[in-house]
């Protein structure tokens, strides 16, 4: 069984997203979905720190540190783009403007809970920052995770247990075994790697997996 990496994970996303979506790209593995969005389908990045029209990151070479995403790395404008103060980017975000929101998860309640700001060991975090409104304030919100976490229990719960981020806000989650729908309460399969079945799955996980009537074989390119 061959689990997908981070990568391949960022790619499967991006087949996700529509034409003409606005996305804002949560920090860490949800930057690079970007990168494998098709050429002909044209999607507005969005950066809370006040961009519109991110497009690819800057060349080694050029490093100008003027125009940096929310991740603070050097990005480029696309044709059309724009920057604006960083009141007026959540405003858009609050407005209920973004059609797509791609955040990083520590665990995702079958109700559509999110928990990815804080962990009860390790580093602390300073504050849940903007994840709070992007969770809330987009229409969609795709979450990119690892299906276990380090200690081996699978990041779908019943319930979270670590701080919240967001009430009954993801509409996916796409891992590095499955991709799952949450609707109304529910955990949809749609899609699983080669070498593991809905029944092995469940077997692993304590919340009910459901069958996606679309449920298919997960089998992305090979990507470095």
């Amino acid at each position: 069984m061959n689990n997908l990496t981070r990568q391949q994970i960022a790619w499967r996303v991006a087949q996700d997203i529509p034409e003409g979506a606005y996305v804002n790209l949560g920090s860490g593995m949800p930057l690079t979905v970007s990168d494998y969005v098709p050429a002909t389908r044209e999607v507005m990045f969005h950066s809370e720190n006040g961009l519109l029209g991110v497009g690819p990151r800057q060349a080694q070479a050029i490093k100008d540190m003027n125009l940096v995403n929310a991740g603070n790395i050097p990005v480029t404008l696309l044709p059309g783009g724009s920057f604006f103060h960083h009141c007026d980017s959540f405003v858009m975000v609050r407005g209920g403007h973004i059609d797509i929101s791609v955040l990083g998860a520590y665990q995702v309640g079958q109700n559509g809970d999110l928990a990815n700001w804080d962990l009860p060991q390790g580093r602390k975090a300073p504050a849940v920052g903007g994840a709070m409104d992007l969770a809330v304030g987009a229409k969609k919100v795709f979450v990119m995770m690892e299906y276990f976490a380090k200690d081996g229990s699978a990041k779908i719960v019943e319930h979270c247990n670590l701080p919240l981020t967001g009430l009954k806000c993801v509409t996916t989650a796409y891992t590095d075994i499955a991709v799952l729908d949450l609707i109304n309460g529910k955990v949809f399969v749609r899609e699983l790697i080669e070498g593991i079945t809905l029944h092995t799955l469940q077997a692993e996980t304590d919340v009910e997996l459901h069958a996606s009537p679309q449920l298919a074989l997960l089998k992305p390119p090979a990507l470095t």
